[in-house]
């Protein structure tokens, strides 16, 4: 699988660091005064200090819960999922979603868990029961 590259707008470089790296263990690579790349899980994350934020705070319901429509995250393993949320919980980390099974006993069952980073971006940490499900339809869709 090839790495994905995202850029996200944060309004404090040091709160960024502390959250992905710190927090999160994701080793930063290249920076300079406005902008930190991070290795987030294997791929290309890049944060850019940005004087105002004007994010988006749509919402839509996905099983029960209303989830940011604005929001990226990554696929783990279910022991890196169970690893990462024990870790955050011990941490004592806000979860914006707290995590639990989506889609119990269905095609895309999931583990799920969405926290924001100190700037207001939403992301989802994710495993599936199958990962070869990842894109796996539901039944009448």
């Amino acid at each position: 699988m090839q790495p994905f590259h995202l850029a996200l707008p944060v309004h404090d470089l040091e709160a960024a660091r502390s959250f992905y790296q710190g927090l999160l263990g994701c080793p930063p690579g290249r920076a300079d005064t406005r902008w930190v790349d991070f290795d987030f899980f294997g791929h290309q994350l890049s944060v850019h200090l940005v004087e105002a934020s004007d994010a988006d705070t749509a919402s839509n319901a996905v099983d029960g819960e209303q989830v940011p429509a604005r929001h990226f995250g990554v696929v783990l393993s279910p022991q890196r999922w169970a690893e990462l949320r024990d870790h955050l919980c011990a941490a004592g980390v806000h979860f914006l979603i707290e995590p639990k099974t989506r889609f119990e006993g269905q095609p895309g069952e999931q583990s799920t868990m969405f926290l924001c980073d100190p700037s207001g971006n939403a992301l989802e940490f994710k495993a599936f029961r199958d990962l070869g499900l990842l894109f796996a339809a539901q039944a009448g869709d």
